[in-house]
Parts: structure tokens; C-alpha cells; sequence
């Protein structure tokens, strides 16, 4: 089977590279940490930002958005979805400070979706 090659220039189509890869987890903010919904919990050391996709709309700033690649310490991998600027609605739930505390250890696209 060749892979389809999808640009990945917009949201849908980075997300549509993470289902593919079956990386479409998205872990979300809780009061006990990032969860990808399957009951466990992860705090910012348990995790790391692999990569970083940031996307500004043209006409619309209200377009501007950034996706989190995240890899936990047991393996699994998913994303975070977040609107940036004056769009981003977090209020008091520490999803900024949370995710300001997760190390960085950017990667190459090849290695992630290859």
C-alpha cells in the first residue's frame, strides 16, 4: 500500500496525518491532568511536546490556532488542540501554566509520521 502524502497546512489536515498514524488521541485538560480519556491522568513531567504546529488564518484571527504533539512516558502519543491569542478561553482551568511546564523535545516530521 503507497501512503498518501497529505500537506499538512490546515488543522483537519494534520489531524487527518494523526488518525492515520493512529495518534489521534487528544488529551484534554482536567482537574487531574491531561487525559486522553481513557482514565489515566498525566502530569507535565509524564509527558513531552514532540512537535508543534501553529496555524494563523488570513482574513480571520479568530482562526488562530496551535496543535501540541504530545508523547507520554508509557508511549502513547496525541495532540492537544488549543486557540492562541485573544481567542484562547482557558480562564482558571491551568491549561497555560500546564502546558508551559512539559518539556520540549521537538522532532522531525519524518520521525513522527513516517
Amino acid at each position: 500500500m503507497i501512503e498518501q502524502k497529505i500537506p499538512m497546512t490546515t488543522v483537519s489536515s494534520v489531524l487527518e496525518r494523526l488518525r492515520i498514524k493512529k495518534h489521534d488521541n487528544e488529551f484534554r485538560m482536567t482537574p487531574e491532568g491531561f487525559t486522553p480519556g481513557n482514565h489515566k491522568y498525566y502530569q507535565p513531567e509524564e509527558l513531552k511536546i514532540i512537535r508543534t504546529f501553529r496555524f494563523e488564518g488570513e482574513s480571520d484571527p479568530s482562526d488562530s490556532s496551535i496543535i501540541y504533539l504530545l508523547e507520554a512516558n508509557d508511549g502513547l502519543i496525541g495532540y492537544s488542540l488549543d486557540a492562541y491569542g485573544v481567542y484562547s478561553d482557558h480562564g482558571d482551568d491551568g491549561y497555560d501554566d500546564f502546558i508551559r511546564k512539559i518539556p520540549v523535545d521537538e522532532r522531525d516530521e519524518q520521525q513522527i509520521f513516517s
